[in-house]
């Protein structure tokens, strides 16, 4: 946490905090630092994961739970019975963030200051799921963090703070993910002393520029060499660290980590005449800097061809 986060609030409000992954935990952490009174925490249920179907919390749950907080995991939120006993929280205010269940009407409206929610982009670009990695892939040069005032439809609440962050050519989903988490846990704060203050007015969403961030799949994970290779890279370290990009070559799946665009053409799919690992696209080429094969170590381009020969002019899927 910066240094900022952990001053001390001067007006101590009664929150629910509403978040699922570790995204969430920093915002968490800055309202517990603040001062602020979480008096309950909703979260998704835990899942069995792994080879021993072993129970996890999620991030949130484990972190409320350390810090001796309510957890309420709910599979929904319609029910009558889940609203009233929302209700009787008596919040002053719901802070959300990457939860992963519709609000209704009666969940929204029942805190003092209803649902504020602490989005990863600047909206209305990137709606829904996975605004970080479309960031990245659809090669943006900035992202950021939007506080909204939740309504009942996806991300197109009143937007209250807005604060950019850039897009480098070195941006991952990974660091991008983590710049953008501390950001929110910061914005939050502020936010919440704009609404209890009354210096805010709610601004309302552009109505141009609207996009929305599909759901992150597995089938997409697999390189597609008849794209651009500036499209290749980008998808790369948009999705590091989940879901990875790969290639097949046999009976092998190898990821690849590291990458960047270099001005030369082949046949798409195809290992090029050069130094090092060097992969035709459909416009320029991809040069590899570290891969790994299933059940391997991450490894170096030269080491990796040491041990796994590709032959120039070979075509990998």
């Amino acid at each position: 946490m910066t240094e900022e986060n952990l001053l001390k609030t001067e007006k101590p409000m009664r929150l629910i905090f509403m978040g699922t992954p570790d995204f969430s935990v920093p915002l968490l952490a800055a309202l517990i630092d603040a001062g602020h009174e979480v008096v309950c925490v909703y979260s998704q249920p835990p899942r069995k994961s792994g080879r021993g179907q072993k129970v996890n919390l999620t991030p949130v749950h484990a972190y409320a739970e350390s810090q001796g907080i309510e957890v309420r995991t709910p599979l929904s939120l319609k029910g009558e019975d889940e609203q009233r006993a929302f209700a009787d929280l008596n919040a002053d205010c719901a802070i959300v963030a990457a939860y992963g269940l519709i609000l209704p009407k009666a969940v929204l409206d029942a805190p003092k200051y209803g649902c504020l929610n602490a989005h990863a982009s600047i909206l209305p670009r990137w709606r829904g799921a996975a605004p970080i990695q479309r960031a990245i892939e659809a090669g943006d040069d900035v992202s950021g963090v939007t506080i909204m005032q939740m309504d009942e439809g996806l991300d197109t609440g009143d937007m209250l703070l807005i604060q950019p962050v850039p897009i480098t050519q070195n941006t991952t989903g990974e660091s991008l993910h983590d710049e953008l988490s501390i950001e929110s846990a910061r914005l939050i704060l502020e936010a919440l002393r704009a609404v209890d203050g009354g210096y805010t007015k709610p601004q309302k969403q552009p109505e141009d520029g609207i996009t929305y961030a599909k759901k992150l799949d597995k089938k997409e994970s697999q390189i597609d060499w008849s794209q651009s290779a500036d499209e290749i890279e980008r998808r790369i370290r948009a999705f590091t660290p989940w879901p990875g990009t790969w290639f097949a070559f046999g009976k092998d799946r190898i990821k690849i980590i590291k990458a960047e665009v270099v001005e030369q053409n082949g046949a798409a799919g195809t290992r090029l005449e050069a130094d090092g690992l060097v992969i035709g696209c459909a416009n320029k080429a991809l040069k590899i800097h570290t891969l790994q094969r299933s059940g391997k170590g991450a490894t170096d381009a030269e080491s990796f061809l040491r041990g796994f020969p590709i032959p120039v002019g070979t075509v990998i899927a």
